[in-house]
C-alpha cells in the first residue's frame, strides 16, 4: 500500500528572478600585428585528405514487454494456533504447548529435524562464509604503490619585497590553518620597504592570509600553543619574545623587555608541558636558553648559559640555533648549536653546571634541525652541513646512521608523526627528500623539486599527510604525500626497533675497538717521541700533512663533480641540436610536398 502526497508550487513563487540588461560592447584586448612575423610566413600548398577517426556503428531499436507491478499492504498477526485457543491468554497457550509436547508425532518430527539442524551447525563451524581470504594480498598491493607527492597550494608573501619563510607551525586542531614567520636572515640586507608582518593562512585559501601578526621586529620563529589553539608565541630578530591571542587582534598581547631578552635573533621557541599551558622556553645564538611565562614576559623565569666549561661564562657560550623538547620526558631537552655540537641538558638539575649533561659532536656546521623520533624518543635526528644523522642517547661519540653527503646544503628536517621510519629533509637547491630507512638508506625514497629557490623551513601535519615547505622568496608550498608514506605499515615499529638496536650495538663495538687502538698509539708514542722528516717513528703522517691531504681530496672531488655536470650539459645540448635538425628537415620535406 503506497501512500504518496505531492506538494506543488509555481516556479515564480520561489527563487530569485534573473535580471538582464543591455550594455554597449567593449574592447578587452587589442593585439596589433607584428610586421616582422609576416616575413617569416611560409605559404604551403593545400592538401585535401579524408579521415575517418571513428568506427562505423549501426543503430537498432528493440521494444521489450513492460512489467507492471503493484504495491499491497499486509497486516501481520501471530498465527498457527487453533481457533479454540486464544493466543492473547498465556494460560491457554501454555496448556496447548504441554498437550502438543506429549504427542508422539511431535517427538519424532523434532528428532528428524534435529539431525538436519546439527549438520547445518557443523557446516557453519567448519567454514566461515564471512572470512576474507585475501587480506594480506591487498596490503601488499597497497605497500607496492610507488611513492609520490602532489602540490596542493602555494602561499606567497603578499608584500612587494619578498622575505624568507623562517618557521612554520600547524594549527593544533585538525591542521586547518598554517602560521608562517617571515624574516630576512641575511646580515644588513633589510630594506626600509620590507614588511615585518607574519601571517596565518587558511590552507583552503591561498589568495590572501586569514590574519596578520604585527610584531615590533620580524619574527624568526613562531609556534602554536598545543593546549590553546588561539594563542601563539614568537621569537623576534631583535631577541624579544612576543605572545599573541588571535581573539584579540593582530597586535601582541605581551612582549618581553629588550633588557631581559636575548641579544641575538631567537631561532627556536617551544611550549612546555605545564598545568597552566603558559610556559615556554627559547634559544638564541647569544648562547642562552631562557624560560618564560607568557602571562608575564617582563623577565624570564629561568636562564641557562651554554658554556661547556660549566662556568656560566657567556663569552665562551655556544650559539643555540635549534631546540628539542619531548613531552614524555619533561626534565630533558636538547640544544643544537652553531658549532655543530648537540648539547643534552637536564632542567631539574640544582646547579647550572649540572644542567649540561653531555654533548654529541657530529656536524661541520650549524645544527639547523633537531628532533626526537616520536615513537622511539631515545633516537633523535639532526641536520647540519650536507648530511642528516640519526643518533642514540647511549652513544655520544658518533651517530648510528647517516645519509651520504648531498651536493646541496641541508637546511631543515623532521620525522613523520605517523611512520616511525620516515623523515623529511629540505635543501638549498629547492628539493624535498623523503627518506624511508626501512626501504633504503643510501638514497631518498622520493625526491621532489618543489621550487627553484632555496627551501629553508619544513613542517609536517599531525596526520602525516600534508607537508609545508617554506622558501627563500617567501613562498610556502603545501604538498600531499601518498598513502604509502603517510600510513603505518605492518610490523614497522618492531622492524625499526630491531634496526636501531642492531646499529647501536655495532657502534658500541666500533667505539670499543677505536678506544683500544688509541690506547695502543698513545703508549707507542710515549716510547718514541722523535720525529723523522715530518713523520713519526711509526711512519704516521704529521697533522699538517693530513690537512693538506684532506684539502687535495676535497678539491679533487669538486673538480670531478663539475666535470660530470659539464659532460651532462654537453649531452643535453647535443640532443637539442639533433632534435632541431630533425625539425628543420621535416619542415623542408613538407614544403617540397
Amino acid at each position: 500500500m503506497e501512500i504518496v502526497h505531492v506538494y506543488t508550487k509555481l516556479r515564480s513563487e520561489f527563487g530569485r528572478q534573473c535580471l538582464f540588461s543591455d550594455r554597449p560592447a567593449e574592447l578587452l584586448v587589442d593585439l596589433p600585428p607584428d610586421p616582422s612575423l609576416a616575413l617569416k610566413f611560409i605559404t604551403k600548398t593545400p592538401r585535401d585528405q579524408a579521415l575517418q577517426s571513428c568506427r562505423d556503428m549501426s543503430e537498432h531499436q528493440v521494444n521489450t514487454e513492460r512489467f507492471e507491478s503493484e504495491s499491497h499492504g499486509i497486516n501481520h498477526v501471530e498465527g498457527g494456533w487453533p481457533k479454540d485457543v486464544n493466543f492473547h491468554e498465556m494460560e491457554q497457550t501454555i496448556r496447548f504447548r504441554k498437550k502438543v509436547e506429549k504427542d508422539e508425532s511431535y517427538i519424532n518430527s523434532i528428532l528428524q529435524l534435529g539431525s538436519v539442524m546439527e549438520h547445518c551447525i557443523r557446516q557453519n563451524n567448519a567454514v566461515d562464509i564471512y572470512q576474507e581470504y585475501f587480506e594480506d594480498e591487498d596490503e601488499v598491493e597497497e605497500s607496492q604503490e610507488p611513492p609520490s607527492a602532489k602540490t596542493i597550494n602555494v602561499f606567497r608573501d603578499p608584500n612587494q619585497v619578498k622575505r624568507t619563510v623562517t618557521c612554520l607551525s600547524w594549527h593544533p586542531d585538525g591542521g586547518r590553518k598554517l602560521a608562517a614567520a617571515y624574516s630576512c636572515l641575511q646580515f644588513q640586507k633589510t630594506s626600509k620597504d620590507m614588511s615585518i608582518d607574519s601571517y596565518i593562512w587558511d590552507i583552503e585559501n591561498p589568495n590572501r592570509p586569514e590574519m596578520s601578526l604585527r610584531p615590533t621586529s620580524p619574527l624568526v620563529c613562531l609556534e602554536y600553543n598545543p593546549k590553546d589553539s588561539h594563542t601563539l608565541v614568537g621569537g623576534s630578530y631583535n631577541g624579544q619574545i612576543a605572545y599573541w591571542d588571535t581573539r584579540r587582534g593582530s597586535q601582541p598581547v605581551e612582549v618581553s623587555s629588550v633588557e631581559q631578552s636575548h641579544r641575538d635573533p631567537v631561532y627556536k621557541v617551544i611550549w612546555l608541558q605545564s598545568k597552566t599551558g603558559t610556559d615556554a622556553f627559547s634559544a638564541s645564538t647569544d648562547g642562552q636558553v631562557l624560560w618564560w611565562d607568557v602571562r608575564k614576559l617582563s623577565e624570564p623565569t629561568e636562564r641557562l648559559v651554554l658554556d661547556l666549561g660549566r662556568e656560566g661564562n657567556l663569552d665562551r657560550a655556544l650559539g643555540a640555533i635549534s631546540l628539542e623538547f619531548e613531552a614524555t620526558m619533561p626534565t630533558k631537552f636538547m640544544v643544537g648549536t652553531e658549532q655543530g655540537v648537540v648539547v643534552s641538558c637536564n632542567r631539574k638539575a640544582k646547579t647550572p653546571a649540572e644542567k649540561i649533561v653531555c654533548t654529541y659532536d657530529g656536524h661541520h656546521g650549524p645544527v639547523y634541525a633537531l628532533q626526537r623520533n616520536p615513537f622511539f624518543p631515545k633516537n633523535f635526528l639532526t641536520v647540519g652541513d650536507w648530511t642528516a644523522r640519526i643518533w642514540s642517547e647511549d652513544i655520544k661519540e658518533s651517530s648510528i646512521m647517516w645519509t651520504r653527503y648531498q651536493m646541496s646544503y641541508l637546511t631543515d628536517a623532521c620525522w613523520s608523526p605517523v611512520r616511525p621510519s620516515v623523515f623529511f629533509t629540505v635543501k638549498m637547491d629547492g628539493v624535498l627528500d623523503v627518506w624511508d630507512i626501512l626501504f633504503k638508506q643510501n638514497d631518498p625514497t622520493l625526491s621532489l623539486k618543489v621550487c627553484d629557490e632555496a627551501l629553508y623551513s619544513l613542517r609536517v601535519q599531525d596526520q602525516g599527510r600534508l607537508v609545508a615547505c617554506g622558501s627563500q622568496q617567501g613562498g610556502t608550498t603545501l604538498l600531499e604525500i601518498c598513502s604509502g608514506l603517510s600510513s603505518l605499515q605492518k610490523n614497522e615499529k618492531s622492524l625499526l626497533a630491531a634496526m636501531f638496536e642492531r646499529e647501536t650495538k655495532r657502534e658500541k663495538i666500533l667505539e670499543a675497538r677505536q678506544r683500544e687502538i688509541r690506547l695502543k698509539e698513545r703508549s707507542r708514542s710515549e716510547q718514541s717521541k722523535e720525529d723523522d722528516g715530518g713523520r713519526d717513528v711509526d711512519g704516521e703522517e704529521s697533522p699538517d700533512q693530513l690537512i693538506a691531504q684532506a684539502e687535495n681530496d676535497f678539491y679533487s672531488i669538486v673538480e670531478t663533480e663539475q666535470r660530470r655536470r659539464r659532460d651532462r650539459e654537453d649531452e643535453t645540448h647535443q640532443e637539442k641540436e639533433v632534435c632541431e635538425e630533425k625539425e628543420v628537415k621535416e619542415e623542408a620535406e613538407t614544403e617540397t610536398e
